[in-house]
């Protein structure tokens, strides 16, 4: 009997443990947010050094910054329509959107994503009506 209950106890830590690592892979939401480098909206600067690679089903923080040199906006609407916006916090206001194009700083501000990548490819942010690859983030996302 004492055996028995060994045995069963043995198997119940095993199955945790195998099931914990993979589930603990999985947290999407629950576990803690991947942090990107922030992108800086200046005029005539270049909105990042590198592009992003990403992982789909991941949890991510983005941070969009503008330094208030002049008005900018900053689209995306295909990268906005590959991830699910946990929420965007603009001066401590949490806000839930269903959906996003692209965000507008009239001047000094910052704007913090928090989102999930849902389907793999490459999109961008931009500044609109610009065509200079230094005029855009660049998003890689990995299945």
């Amino acid at each position: 009997m004492r055996l028995q209950v060994l045995a069963a106890v043995a198997a119940l830590v095993l199955t945790a443990v195998a099931f914990g690592n993979e589930a603990s892979a999985q947290s999407g939401l629950l576990g803690k947010a991947v942090r990107l480098d922030p992108i800086t909206l200046s005029a005539g600067k270049p909105l990042a050094d590198k592009p992003y690679e990403l992982e789909s089903g991941k949890y991510y923080k983005l941070t969009i910054k503008a330094d208030g040199s002049q008005e900018l906006a900053i689209e995306g609407p295909e990268f906005f329509r590959n991830i699910w916006i946990n929420e965007i916090v603009i001066n401590d206001i949490e806000v839930r959107p269903l959906g996003v194009s692209s965000l507008e700083f009239d001047g000094e501000g910052e704007a913090v994503i928090s989102f999930v990548t849902i389907r793999p490819g490459s999109f961008y942010l931009k500044i609109p009506n610009t065509t200079g690859e230094t005029q855009r983030a660049i998003f890689n996302v990995k299945g």
